[in-house]
């Protein structure tokens, strides 16, 4: 993502998520308690617009996305979205769908690491951001459920049918997403579906940990790595190792490589400047 942005100023205040920010590390939580964090057209777009913002900062290191209440997410608000859709027309449709899916990029091609912090239920569109996440951190309440066949439309929803079979393999994904069952944490764990699994209540607090571990650590190490996992999903292997080689011939005349060279000489740690 280019630094570079137009006359519009940053957002300082948002409307449909709650966003904080601790010395690199940036919270988003999704604030609709009383619905389970139903995600509405706006809560989208806003998701949407921040990611954009931080990813043309540089002091953004790590973001931890969560939410409030008894759940993480439970998808895309039925009142508001799927009534809202079914008086739609095809060029609506399309935009909406659309920016679902631009919110799920977002993530995945951010320059920082993302950790999604699940507790109770993950369903539908909220199943699909935390697999969008580079990390899931659980504890034992999470559980997962691509719901999109039970209310009659694909379960290739928000990029589901690319980034699910990448992180479980295809047999667990068909499942899951063809059938649309909940899949509890231990099950999820096992699958591979999540990062780290948590005490009882402490998703957030490990959330955060990790996070401040990626925040403290070397940043431009972390986000040519995520680029690279993300680019070669679907190269073949002499073009992989090549954009490999180039990577690493950049990352080696950074700061924090020659860093790392002097704090080993020194017997130290190293001091990152993700430059």
């Amino acid at each position: 993502m280019s630094p570079f942005a137009g006359s519009a100023r940053s957002t300082s205040a948002w409307e449909h998520i709650r966003v904080t920010r601790d010395d690199g590390v940036v919270t988003v939580t999704l604030a609709r308690p009383e619905k389970l964090n139903a995600l509405t057209f706006e809560a989208y777009a806003d998701l949407r617009d921040l990611l954009a913002e931080l990813s043309r900062e540089r002091s953004v290191r790590a973001l931890v996305l969560s939410g409030e209440g008894r759940g993480f997410c439970s998808g895309g608000d039925v009142e508001e979205i799927i009534g809202a859709t079914l008086g739609m027309d095809t060029d609506g449709l399309l935009d909406f769908n659309r920016m679902t899916g631009q919110v799920v990029r977002a993530l995945r091609e951010c320059p920082f690491p993302v950790i999604a912090a699940v507790h109770g239920v993950a369903a539908g569109a909220g199943a699909v951001l935390a697999l969008a996440a580079d990390f899931r951190v659980a504890d034992p309440s999470a559980r997962f459920a691509f719901l999109f066949t039970k209310v009659g439309l694909s379960g290739g929803d928000m990029g589901a049918a690319y980034l699910l079979p990448r992180v479980i393999g295809l047999g667990h994904a068909t499942r899951l997403l063809m059938l649309g069952d909940a899949v509890r944490a231990p099950e999820a764990e096992r699958l591979g579906l999540i990062s780290e699994l948590a005490e009882e209540g402490q998703a957030d607090e490990a959330a955060a940990a990790l996070a401040r571990r990626l925040a403290d650590g070397p940043a431009l190490a972390y986000a040519q790595t995520k680029a690279l996992l993300t680019a070669e999903l679907d190269m073949p292997l002499a073009a992989a190792v090549e954009m490999d080689a180039a990577t690493q011939a950049l990352l080696m005349n950074s700061a924090d490589y020659a860093e790392f060279h002097t704090a080993f000489t020194e017997k130290r740690a190293p001091k990152w400047q993700g430059k």
